[in-house]
């Protein structure tokens, strides 16, 4: 054991906070994330209190070790600011900090995942693929005095989340406060994250001509369902049949996308000609209706049919509700959205926490795929029940090893960072988290509906905007 021996009670009676501890370590180092926010942040400023202990408050009520942000204050030590202070902070914290949050500590875990998942298949050899989607917050409760005369819901905001697919981890995520803006108003600022290489794969919504474009300008490669009325298509050959997947046949012909203007005619590039490039569209004719009453399904590509032919990709595609399922995890698992934090700043930061809490859960998901073997782990460990023992223990365990005890793991290498992950993860009783398989509900599952009874709700950015107008 590379630590002290008290650390062996806990390994052997409760491995899962131990490696839970150490990732926290390893991932909100303070002085990796102070530099990112004083390189990041323009407004705001370090006084009192620091952005990793601001980090380090928000971590503790996100995995639900705490019940509140002025319960992990009370209980925290070191900290000089007072709580007005921290909520001052909390509500000032701007999105592109948010952002910086997760790459930053996605960078870190990346370089522990890589040793823990020797030799993973890539989804489609020779591309990196990165499922993207915008998750809308839930409404809070109504504490701004702007919000306590409205009946609706209020709305914090949303943020446009990257998630690789062949990593296993959400590498990038694109915070908006302004809840009823539209999705596709955030795909320009994720594309400062396409490299050449990217495969990516979106829902309808986000599926328009000059992202399609400026993707394939950066060497990047696309995989979306086609909107109805977003994109303007030319058929440039009928459909053909290629065969059958699991889900229905599949058929495929090429297209030609044109960029439109707001007047209905093309969009001209700086030679005077149509900004146009030709696609691939599939058409999937559906075994079974969707939830929708959907019967097909359509796709656009750019990726070669000498790389991935029509089958593999409509293959491909199912696998983009990787990033629905980490959602759900984290809207079941942790506390990706805290109700009492109203402010659209606070309440994004909060997600963005949870979403360095996904990551973490990953990585020790992985660590126990590399010692139990990843059926055993995938099939039949349950990530809530190894929170619980997470939570559960986790109080005691710092009382006993306080966080000085801690801080030498980060100065570990990588290698020996791993072989410490994978000492403790074997000492796992996979017994102890099992997995319950459920049989689908009749008629299939909806997802409940965050909007209130009267079908409205008010984005509290615009709410706030009102009072800086009245100014």
């Amino acid at each position: 054991m590379l630590l002290g021996g008290m650390f062996e009670r806990f390994i052997l009676d409760a491995p899962m906070p131990v490696l839970f501890r150490l990732l926290m370590e390893r991932a909100l180092d303070p002085e990796e994330l102070d530099r990112m926010f004083e390189s990041t942040a323009t407004r705001q400023y370090t006084r009192e209190l620091l952005f990793s202990s601001l980090v380090d408050l928000i971590a503790v009520v996100v995995c639900r070790m705490k019940p509140s942000v002025r319960r992990a204050y009370l209980d925290a030590s070191g900290i000089a600011a007072t709580l007005t202070a921290v909520y001052e902070k909390l509500k000032g914290t701007e999105p592109a900090v948010c952002r910086g949050l997760v790459r930053t500590t996605a960078r870190r875990l990346a370089e522990v995942l890589g040793p823990l998942q020797p030799g993973r298949p890539a989804c489609l050899p020779g591309y990196r693929v990165k499922v993207f989607d915008c998750n809308h917050l839930a409404g809070t409760e109504h504490r701004i005095p702007e919000t306590r005369d409205v009946e609706e819901a209020v709305l914090p905001g949303q943020t446009l989340v990257v998630y690789d697919l062949d990593l296993g981890l959400v590498i990038d995520a694109v915070p908006c406060e302004d809840a009823h803006a539209q999705e596709r108003t955030l795909l320009g600022e994720m594309l400062e994250g396409c490299d050449p290489g990217d495969l990516w794969l979106g829902d309808r919504n986000l599926g328009v001509a000059w992202w399609f474009l400026e993707v394939s300008r950066r060497g990047g490669y696309f995989l979306v369902r086609q909107h109805a009325t977003a994109v303007h298509l030319e058929p440039l050959e009928e459909f053909v049949a290629v065969g059958r997947t699991a889900t229905g046949e599949v058929q495929e012909q090429r297209v030609r996308v044109v960029e439109m203007d707001g007047h209905g005619r093309p969009r001209l590039d700086e030679r005077g000609q149509p900004r146009q490039m030709e696609l691939r569209r599939l058409r999937v004719l559906l075994n079974e209706p969707t939830q929708d009453g959907d019967t097909e399904v359509r796709l656009l590509s750019n990726v070669p049919a000498r790389h991935a032919g029509a089958l593999t990709l409509s293959d491909l595609y199912l696998r983009r509700w990787t990033i629905e399922n980490g959602f759900q995890t984290m809207t079941e698992v942790l506390q990706c959205e805290v109700d009492t934090l109203a402010y659209p700043k606070a309440a994004l930061l909060c997600f963005c926490t949870a979403l360095v809490g996904f990551n973490i859960l990953a990585t020790v998901r992985a660590a126990l795929r590399r010692e139990h073997g990843a059926e055993a782990v995938d099939q039949g460990v349950s990530s809530y029940h190894v929170m619980c023992e997470v939570r559960e223990t986790y109080r005691g365990m710092m009382i006993a090893l306080p966080p000085a005890d801690w801080a030498p793991s980060r100065s570990l290498s990588t290698a020996a960072f791993v072989e410490l992950l994978r000492e403790v993860a074997g000492q796992a009783n996979l017994r102890k988290y099992p997995l319950t398989h459920r049989k689908p509900k009749p008629g299939g599952r909806r997802s409940r509906s965050r909007r209130s009874k009267k079908g409205k709700n008010h984005a509290t950015a615009r709410l706030l905007n009102q009072r800086i107008a009245k100014r």
